[in-house]
Formats: structure tokens, sequence, C-alpha cells
């Protein structure tokens, strides 16, 4: 879908979706101040230091005056994709849904950084240097971080810019919104139980193995005949006394033969209907019958099995008050944007 392999351009979004919020994700209008030429890179910085695209991209937002872009939407969409490893195009109603969505977090964001550069952050500069120094580092060459950034059509000057609201924005909610919450014993008992069978339960599985005597739908009622007399045969080996991990070694068409039939751990809906309805009628140490499903014919033998359980409150406490902090901040912190929403001159532009 993109202009350069795949790797870089999840790389530039991982730092821009560094600064992801709650409220949404972060891109606004890029800076061209000029740097200083890094030694041996004439040429990818000539192409760094050009303008950024998004100065003479249309508005389709002013907030507080503040354009965002149609490159700034397109741009957002983009890191939105990478992030979720989506590299094939995506249809024309998706594609509008996830402009509309980048549109509204932008807005958001750009909201909040103009509260947030309100507030003064001592040796800013220095804190930026730092952070587009080691941003730099994950690329081999400076021409592949260009290269990368060029996907996005942006500059290294967009990249200072982005990290310069990067940390303004980290900083005022860390200050503002990080570690703000409380929860009590009550709401971590409630969430515990109204999440106990979808969050907390472990459910039923069984640890088993098994022989296989293969057949497929190329197989003649003449295979599947030979098949099943196969199977009958090596049930009575095993019946006998014979080795299962040996037999399952020799005889199994499965894969799992080289590793003597063992199919490790699996719950219910991981395996096809007949041979799970076996398995899970097995205490450890028992083995089936032939078992007959559209790969063959099997003989299960179960060697382990843990049945449904829910952790207990006291093991999973100290997460669900972590989870339960972070739903409080972020709710907060979209309260807040609401706020500074209605105080906003937010205004569409009509392309």
């Amino acid at each position: 879908m993109f202009s350069l392999k795949k790797k870089h351009l999840l790389v530039i979004a991982s730092l821009l979706t560094a600064m992801l919020l709650p409220a949404g994700s972060f891109a606004e209008e890029s800076a061209a101040t000029p740097q200083e030429k890094p030694a041996g890179q004439p040429a990818a910085k000539k192409a760094a230091n050009e303008p950024a695209a998004a100065q003479k991209s249309p508005a389709v937002v002013r907030v507080n005056g503040t354009p965002i872009t149609k490159l700034d939407v397109e741009r957002a969409v983009k890191v939105m994709l990478a992030q979720n490893k989506v590299d094939q195009p995506i249809p024309p109603e998706l594609q509008k849904q996830a402009e509309s969505a980048a549109l509204e977090q932008l807005t958001s964001a750009e909201l909040l950084y103009q509260e947030a550069s309100k507030s003064k952050i001592p040796d800013l500069d220095k804190m930026i240097e730092q952070k587009v120094s080691q941003n730099r580092q994950k690329f081999k060459t400076e021409a592949e971080l260009v290269e990368a950034l060029s996907a996005l059509e942006m500059t290294l000057p967009d990249l200072e810019e982005f990290t310069r609201k990067e940390i303004v924005l980290s900083t005022y909610i860390a200050e503002h919104f990080q570690n703000k919450a409380s929860v009590s014993d009550e709401e971590v008992k409630k969430f515990y139980d109204d999440n106990l069978n979808q969050y907390f339960k472990k459910p039923e599985s069984v640890k088993a193995s098994h022989i296989l005597v293969g057949t497929d739908e190329k197989s003649t009622p003449e295979d599947k005949k030979k098949a099943k007399e196969k199977a009958e045969a090596l049930l009575k080996r095993l019946q006998a006394g014979e080795d299962f991990a040996a037999v399952a070694k020799g005889e199994s068409t499965c894969p799992s033969a080289s590793e003597g039939g063992d199919l490790g751990e699996f719950g219910r809906g991981q395996m096809v209907p007949e041979f799970e309805e076996a398995a899970f009628k097995l205490k450890p140490g028992e083995m089936s019958g032939v078992v007959e499903t559209k790969f063959g014919y099997h003989i299960i033998k179960v060697t382990g099995k843990q049945e449904a359980a829910a952790e207990k409150l006291e093991n999973v406490k100290e997460t669900i008050v972590e989870f339960l902090k972070k739903q409080k901040e972020q709710q907060e912190l979209s309260n807040f944007i609401d706020e500074l929403k209605k105080k906003a001159k937010i205004e569409k532009v009509e392309l």
C-alpha cells in the first residue's frame, strides 16, 4: 500500500503513535526550520529540509485558528493502518470512516496541545534533541530515515515538531491526569463479578496424544475401509500393552507422529467435534476406541485434564485496580477535552 519497506513505515508509525491519546491520535501542521546538515548525507538533507507538504495542503478544519490539513488526516490514517498491520488498500467506505475518526482524533489532540502549551517545560529543547537523536538511531542511515518519513509526506523538521508535541502532551497528561484516580475494593469486586466468565475463568482443557490413520476427500470407500481396519489393528496392539508414543511414531500419518502423537493442551472448540467429544469424555490415562473424523481414524489418549476454574480475586486484584485506574484517568481526560471543545472555535472548511 505504501511506497517503502513496511518495517520502515512501522518504525515511523511507532514514533508518531507514541503521541496517541485516549481521545485520539496526534498529527498537526508541519514546521520547516532548517537543521544542520549531517556529514556524508547531502542528498538526504536536501529532501529533509524541503518545506513540508502539509503547508501546501488545504485545511479541512481550523481549531482556534490552527489548521488541520487534508494531509494531516491522510497521514493519521496511514499511521493507524500501519499500527494495525493493514498493508492492503481498504474499501472506500472504510477509508471514509477512518478519515472521519482520524479528523475527530486530530481535533481533540490539537485542543489538548493548545491547552498544554500554556505550561512551561524546563529544558524542553534539550529533551526534544535527545528524543530526536534516539529516534534517528532506529535507522541505519539518514537516508533510510528520510525515506521512511517521505512515506508519510514528512520532513525531519516535521519529526522535531511531532517530538515537541509528544513531550508537551505526555508531560501535561502525566501531571494532570495520571495517578490521580483511586479505586475502591467494592469497585474491584464488582468488576470481578461482572466479568468473571469473560476474563477470569480458565476453561476446561485436556492434554492428549493421538494416532491417525489418515483419509481425505479423495479416499474411496475401499480406502476408508482399509484405514479403519488398520486403526483397529493398532488399537489392539495398544490394548495388548505396546507403548502409545512408539506406535504413534511408527504408524501415525499426522505430523505429530514425530512427537509420539503429542498434541499438547487444547480447549473446547479447537478440534473437530468428533475428536473433541471423544477426548473430553476420557479421564487422564484413558484411551479411546477408534474415532472417525474428516481426517481419518484416530486413537486418542488423554494424558492430563484441567477442569474449568476461576482465578481467585486476590490473584487478579492488582491487575483490576490498574485497569480501572487507567479507565478513570482516560474518562477524566476525555471529559476535559469535551469541555475544551465547548469553548473552542472549530471551523470546518469546505473544499
